[in-house]
């Protein structure tokens, strides 16, 4: 069993954010104010102030001014540095930029603009996802006055389908690192995640004929149509065999007759396995060695079927079928 679990200080302290976070209303662009940003001592903070109050005790035991004017000069430089701190992140505009889609175990960049609308730089201000375990999670930078900064960061979906953007958090500790100030933001967003493309898949399944044709033309071990021709001027670019003319210094043409004749499915039926997962995986690897070919496809899920075409938007569409598939 997990030994947070099996704290009970953990447990509700867990349960407690979880229980603050949900109230945190969801937006993509959030303005930072005396209401959303918060404020606490540092390490060091705690230390400055342990610090004073042993200067205080001593100044006042052996009546030292000199010790009265550094203990009201420690006190007066820390009051200043809290100002300034908070005042870093007061009035920043945080705007999510659309995240775009991803496939399962790759890390999801997240693009977030900083706007400053203020006539003073606003420096070390660092940006991340609310609990990332990695040390390296925050990313800094400093926004220039009256302009804006983008900063990047990234978390990892481990699963397909459409996942909402985690929390993040920014905070800064300028100028004197005795005090923290920082904010918690929900954003509205969410990431589409396609299947993870199946590494070495197999060969493409047979171009079925069209109209009900008595035989299938079959697909060689290098994704490829049988049956080509040299190449003639004036030939679609989508029927150029690019991978031939790039190992033989030739171009040739799949046979449009050909082409018209049979068409090609990739059909959830055929993509073997018994695991739905796998066989995801498997037709999202065809999808895009078909697109890499310059292909005419179709998908065929259960419930659900898209026909032949090619093109960037018909992969992003036949890839986000597959992201969306609810079978169990």
């Amino acid at each position: 069993m997990n030994a947070a679990m099996l704290n009970p200080f953990s447990l509700v302290r867990r349960r407690f954010r979880e229980w603050w976070q949900s109230r945190l209303p969801m937006s993509d662009t959030l303005t930072l104010t005396q209401r959303n940003v918060y404020i606490l001592p540092t390490r060091p903070g705690f230390m400055l102030l342990l610090t004073m109050i042993l200067l205080l005790v001593a100044s006042i035991n052996y009546q030292l001014n000199l010790g009265y004017l550094l203990t009201f000069l420690l006190a007066g430089s820390a009051l200043v540095g809290m100002h300034v701190c908070h005042a870093t992140l007061r009035g920043l505009t945080l705007n999510l930029m659309a995240p775009e889609a991803q496939y399962a175990g790759t890390s999801a960049t997240l693009s977030v603009v900083l706007t400053n609308e203020r006539a003073s730089i606003r420096y070390g201000i660092g940006l991340s996802v609310l609990d990332a375990t990695h040390e390296d999670r925050w990313v800094w930078t400093d926004v220039p006055p009256q302009g804006m900064a983008t900063v990047q960061v990234a978390f990892k979906p481990e699963s397909r389908g459409l996942h909402r953007v985690p929390p993040l958090t920014a905070e800064t500790r300028f100028p004197l690192g005795t005090f923290r100030v920082w904010t918690v933001w929900r954003p509205a967003a969410q990431v589409l995640v396609y299947p993870a493309p199946e590494p070495f898949p197999p060969p493409l399944p047979p171009g079925e004929p069209r109209g009900g044709g008595a035989s299938a033309t079959r697909i060689n071990t290098t994704g490829e149509f049988d049956g080509v021709r040299a190449y003639r001027r004036g030939d679609p670019l989508k029927l150029v065999v690019w991978k031939k003319a790039a190992k033989n210094d030739e171009l040739v043409s799949r046979d449009a007759q050909q082409a018209q004749r049979f068409e090609l499915w990739l059909d959830f039926a055929q993509a073997g396995h018994h695991y739905v997962e796998t066989r995801l995986s498997r037709l999202a690897a065809w999808v895009l060695q078909s697109d890499r070919l310059g292909l005419d496809y179709g998908l065929r899920l259960p419930g659900q079927e898209i026909k032949p075409a090619s093109g960037e938007a018909h992969k992003r569409r036949c890839l986000e079928a597959l992201a969306l598939c609810s079978l169990a």
